[in-house]
This record gives structure tokens, sequence and C-alpha cells, in this order.
């Protein structure tokens, strides 16, 4: 099964569908690659999609996130360690944060999952970086493409009140490979107004930041 099989609307809105269940599991259990940009990740988030995306335990599956440069201190200081060659120590325990944890290390180990943040370089952008698209692709080069939301948790407990607009590459190839052209200038740093890291490059220059506005969130 791929994406074009997925029977999917124009729109999603959080007051007439179910956006988790109706659009972002059904694309995370059917495609091979999806790019992400977002203004907040935590490790919950990262742990969450990567359980959802069913390729993933096939080592077939790839994704890239671009992020913002502000943290909570305790989701730092994981990422760090995950994304740093020097950190050996396994994260295998007894609960069950640990073993998504110990899932996230051998993904990226395995190549599977790549980082970076985006940070304003101009006055003409806000304090942090605040894109929402995402691209999903499958087997078959078939690629769908989003932009409105900016959460990655994927919860049902608590979610914002969203919309979320929805091209494919079948319905509406030229935007779609127009945001797939927009994620791939910012993966490689070429777009205006930012600048574009490595996570543990801006780790390691001291280019993160812990933010206060994220501690109440998941």
């Amino acid at each position: 099964m791929g994406l074009r099989d997925i029977v999917l609307k124009e729109e999603y809105r959080s007051d007439k569908d179910d956006i988790l269940t109706e659009f972002f599991y059904p694309c995370l259990s059917n495609c091979i690659e999806y790019d992400r940009c977002v203004n907040f990740l935590s490790i919950k988030s990262l742990a969450t999609i990567s359980m959802a995306f069913d390729n993933f335990s096939t080592g077939k599956a790839k994704l890239r996130m671009v992020t913002g440069h502000k943290f909570r201190s305790s989701d730092l200081d994981l990422f760090t360690k995950l994304f740093s060659e020097k950190f050996t120590k396994s994260f295998e325990g007894k609960f069950i944060k640990d073993f998504k944890i110990q899932k996230l290390q051998d993904f990226v180990n395995n190549g599977q999952i790549e980082l970076k943040v985006a940070i304003p370089n101009s006055e003409h952008v806000a304090d942090h970086f605040s894109e929402r698209i995402g691209i999903f692709r499958d087997n078959d080069d078939q690629a769908v493409a989003f932009t409105g939301t900016s959460r990655e948790l994927f919860s049902n407990q608590t979610s914002d009140f969203e919309s979320v607009d929805v091209f494919t590459s079948w319905n509406d190839k030229s935007r779609v490979e127009r945001k797939m052209q927009d994620f791939q200038d910012l993966w490689d740093n070429k777009t205006q107004y930012v600048e574009v890291y490595d996570f543990m490059f801006a780790a390691k220059n001291n280019l993160l930041k812990y933010s206060s506005e994220w501690v109440l969130q998941d």
C-alpha cells in the first residue's frame, strides 16, 4: 500500500476531523521518507513519530527534521546524547520511556533520523523559527505535502484547534514540488533570513537555547 491508496482530504480541521488518525498515522504508515519543519521539538514527540513510522523497523525509512533552536533543558540534554558520536551508553531500562529512547538511539545510529536547527539571522524574522510544512514520500515516488500544524506530539488528550492543508503529487504536482524544494533549500541552508545548522554543530557552538515558553508543552 502506498500514499496514493489512502483516502485523503484537501483539508483537515479540528472541529470536523480527527487529524491524527485520519491523516498523520495513515501517511506515516505508508511512507519511507518524512521531511518536517517545526518550531519546537521534544524527545517525546520525536519518539511518537518514530513509533508511528511503520517502515522505520525495516531500516529503510528516513526522517529529516528542521526545528527551532529553543529546547527544554531535559530535552536538550537527551538530544545531545542521542546525536553525539561519543555517547555510547545504552538507554535500555525498565520503563517504556527507556525503550522508546533506545529505539531513537538505534534509528539515529542507523542514519535514519537527521536533525537540524534553523536560527533567524535577520531583523525581518522574529526570535524563533516557525515554518510549518511536512512532506511524506513512498516507494512509488508519490508524495503528500501539508502545511498548517506546528505540533508533533500527536496527542489525543490535548491538542490545538488547527487546520491542515494537504497537497498530493497526483493532484497538485507543482505545489508539492515547490514544498519539496522549499524544504530542500532550508536543509541545504539556502533560505534567506535563517541559518541552518546540523544539531550537534549548533550544540557544540552554544547556539541552542533553553526557553521557559516550552516548559508546559509536551
